[in-house]
């Protein structure tokens, strides 16, 4: 009887311990390696002659910087994150 007990206990713990084998097997596989990131090359960008940064800010896909001209008036510029080209241009008065 005592043989018995012996092997059921056994039995158990080798069961308990091959689902939690299986299941590290499985979060590893689901888990899976990370992509590794894209090359980023944009175009250089032209900024005014004279001009400075004064500004930046991001959104889901564009920047928009902030640039102060070297006559001292300011424009925004649109730029495109994904291709890093230059949407468009919007003067402040």
């Amino acid at each position: 009887m005592r043989g018995l007990k012996l092997l059921v206990v056994v039995m158990g713990v080798m069961l308990v311990v091959g689902v939690a084998a299986l299941t590290a097997a499985i979060a590893v596989k689901l888990k899976g390696r990370p992509q590794p990131a894209a090359a980023f090359a944009a175009p250089p960008l032209d900024l005014p002659p004279g001009s400075r940064i004064e500004a930046m800010s991001t959104g889901p896909d564009r920047v928009v910087l902030d640039l102060v001209l070297a006559d001292g008036t300011r424009q925004l510029v649109v730029i495109d994150l994904a291709t890093g080209r230059r949407l468009g241009t919007i003067p402040l008065r």
